[in-house]
C-alpha cells in the first residue's frame, strides 16, 4: 500500500481527488478477510469476531449469531450527539478508513471497501454527529453513524449536500444495505479516522492561517515603519532553530525592495515592539510545532489503527491497541496551542497599527476620527477571539476518564482536542484577517510610496475584496471576505518558494 502525502490528503480533504487502490491492495484486503475466515473454521476465540467487546470480551457468541453481532455493535455504539460534522472531514474519514483497511489487517471483504469507495465517489457522505468520542477503543460513536448509514441504511446521508434517509440515499446511488460479516462491523468502528480527520482538517487550516500570518506580518512591520534588521540571517543563525531561520528568510523577502522600507532605512529607530522584532522567534516556533504535528498525523492516516489485526504472513490475530489515538491527541493540542500563539501575535499588531502614538498613523486609521470608529471595535473583535483561543488551547491530552465497566481505563480525547483545535484555527483566521486589513489601511496611508511587489500583490487581492476603508461603513462583510481569502489559503501561493509546509 503506498503511502498518501500531506500534499494528497489536501486534495482529498478538499475534494479535489478521491482515492483509487491498486491490485495490490485489492490482494491484501482479501487475504486478510481469509485469515478470519481460516480462524472461525479452526473455531479459535478472536476478540470482537466470535466474543462480545470490551468486559464482554469473555462471552461466547455463536455460529448463529456473528451477523447479528456486528449489526447490534453498530446501532449500539451510535448514540453520538451534538452538530453533525462537516462535509470534509466525513469526505476525509471514509478515505483515512479505507486507507487503514487496505493495509490488509483488517480482515474486511473487498466489497466492504467499495461501499466506502461508492460513497466518496458519488459524494453521500453519512451524517455524523461531532460529539461522543473519548478518542480510544477507535472513534466509537461517530464511526458508528457513518458505518450504520453506510451499510446498514440506518440514520442519515447527504448525498450532494441534500440530507436523506440512509436508506434513500442508498438507493439513490444504487446500492442495497449489506449484511456485516465476522469482525467487519468493529473494523469499521475501531480506528482514529475521526480523530485524525478533524486533527488534519485543523491542521490544514493552521497552515492557510499561518502563511497568511507570515504576510500580515510583513505587512505591519512596513505599514509601522517598523525595521528590518531583527531578521538579519546572523541574528537567527546565532540561535539556530530552524523555524526561525526560515521565517525570517520569510519576512527579509518579503519586505525586499519596499520603497515605504527603503524611505525610513537611515531612521534613528533602534527596536521595535515584541510583535514586529520578535516574528522569527515566536513563529519560527509555532512552524516548528505545526511540522511535528503534521508529521504525526501523516502517519496516523496511514496507519492501521483497529484491533484486532490480522495478519497474513503467518494468520496470526493479535489484540493490541493502535486505537488508542494518544499521537493524535498531542498533535491536535500541538496545533491549537500554535495557531493560538500566531493569533496573539497578530492581535498585538492590530493594537500597534490602530495606536496613533506607536504607529505614526491616523488614531484607529481612518482619516477623521472622532466623527469615525475606523478599526477601534475590529481590534476588540480580535482581542475577544484571541482571548477565545486561549481556552481552546489548554490540552484535552492530558485528560482521561475511564469507560466500558473501566475495561477501557485511559483515554486520549483526541477527538475533542482535535475539535478544539479546529476551532482555534478558524479563529487564527479571522483575527489574521483583521490584521491584514488593518497593516493594508496603514499601507495606504503611506501612498504615493509602494510597499514590495510580493505584498504588492497580496494587497491587490485583498482590495479587490475590500476597499480602501474611507469613513465608517458596515465593516463585517470586509471581515468576512478577508477570512474567506485567508482560509482559501492564497497566501500560501505567494510562499511557495519557500515551502513552509511539507508535501
Amino acid at each position: 500500500m503506498k503511502t498518501f502525502s500531506l500534499d494528497e490528503l489536501r486534495a482529498f480533504w478538499r475534494g479535489e481527488s478521491a482515492i483509487a487502490l491498486a491490485q495490490a491492495d485489492w490482494a491484501r484486503i482479501e487475504a486478510s478477510a481469509q485469515v478470519v475466515q481460516d480462524a472461525l473454521a479452526h473455531g479459535e476465540p478472536v476478540y470482537g469476531v466470535n466474543t462480545g467487546f470490551g468486559l464482554l470480551a469473555q462471552t461466547h457468541i455463536g455460529d448463529d449469531q456473528l451477523a447479528a453481532l456486528q449489526r447490534n455493535l453498530l446501532l449500539s455504539h451510535a448514540c453520538g450527539v451534538g452538530d453533525d460534522l462537516p462535509d470534509e472531514i466525513v469526505r476525509l474519514m471514509l478515505t483515512l478508513k479505507v486507507i487503514s483497511l487496505a493495509r490488509g489487517h483488517s480482515g474486511v471483504r473487498r466489497l466492504v471497501v467499495e461501499r466506502l469507495l461508492a460513497l466518496i465517489a458519488t459524494n453521500a457522505l453519512p451524517c455524523v454527529p461531532s460529539q461522543g468520542s473519548v478518542g480510544a477503543s477507535g472513534d466509537l460513536a461517530p464511526l458508528a453513524h457513518l458505518a450504520a448509514a453506510a451499510f446498514l441504511g440506518v440514520g442519515r446521508i447527504r448525498v450532494k449536500g441534500e440530507a436523506m434517509t440512509a436508506a434513500d440515499a442508498l438507493a439513490r446511488i444504487g446500492a442495497a444495505p449489506l449484511e456485516l460479516g465476522p469482525k467487519e462491523g468493529l473494523a469499521l468502528i475501531n480506528g482514529t479516522q475521526v480523530s485524525t480527520a478533524i486533527a488534519l482538517d485543523a491542521l490544514f487550516r493552521a497552515e492557510a492561517a499561518f502563511a497568511a500570518a507570515l504576510v500580515a506580518g510583513a505587512m505591519s512591520v512596513d505599514a509601522m515603519k517598523g525595521s528590518d534588521a531583527p531578521f538579519d540571517p546572523r541574528i537567527q543563525a546565532a540561535r539556530g532553530q530552524k523555524g526561525q531561520i526560515e521565517v525570517a528568510e520569510v519576512l527579509r523577502t518579503l519586505m525586499q525592495g519596499s520603497d515605504i522600507r527603503n524611505s525610513h532605512i537611515a531612521c534613528d529607530r533602534v527596536q521595535d515592539p515584541y510583535s514586529l522584532r520578535c516574528q522569527p522567534q515566536v513563529m519560527g516556533a509555532c512552524l516548528d510545532v505545526l511540522r511535528h504535528a503534521a508529521e504525526t498525523l501523516r502517519i496516523e492516516a496511514n496507519a492501521a489503527t483497529d484491533n484486532p489485526l490480522a495478519f497474513t504472513d503467518d494468520g496470526a490475530i493479535l489484540s493490541g491497541g493502535n486505537f488508542h489515538a494518544e499521537p493524535v491527541a498531542f498533535a491536535a493540542d500541538m496545533i491549537a496551542m500554535a495557531a493560538a500563539e500566531v493569533a496573539s501575535l497578530s492581535e498585538r499588531r492590530i493594537a500597534l497599527l490602530v495606536d496613533p502614538k506607536m504607529s505614526g498613523l491616523p488614531a484607529f486609521l481612518v482619516k477623521e476620527s472622532g466623527v469615525n470608529s475606523g478599526f477601534m471595535i475590529a481590534q476588540v473583535t480580535a482581542a475577544a477571539l484571541v482571548s477565545e483561543m486561549k481556552t481552546l488551547a489548554h490540552p484535552a491530552s492530558v485528560d482521561s476518564i475511564p469507560t466500558s465497566a473501566n475495561q477501557e481505563d485511559h483515554v486520549s480525547m483526541a477527538t475533542f482536542a482535535a475539535r478544539k483545535a479546529r476551532e482555534a484555527a478558524r479563529c487564527a483566521a479571522k483575527v489574521i484577517a483583521i490584521e491584514q486589513l488593518a497593516a493594508e489601511q496603514g499601507i495606504d496611508f503611506h501612498a504615493p510610496l509602494k510597499t514590495s511587489e510580493t505584498l504588492g500583490r497580496a494587497h491587490a487581492q485583498l482590495r479587490a475584496r475590500a476597499a480602501f476603508y474611507e469613513r465608517d461603513r458596515y465593516f463585517a462583510p470586509d471581515i468576512e471576505a478577508a477570512a474567506a481569502l485567508v482560509e482559501s489559503g492564497a497566501a500560501r501561493a505567494l510562499l511557495e518558494p519557500w515551502r513552509v509546509f511539507p508535501a
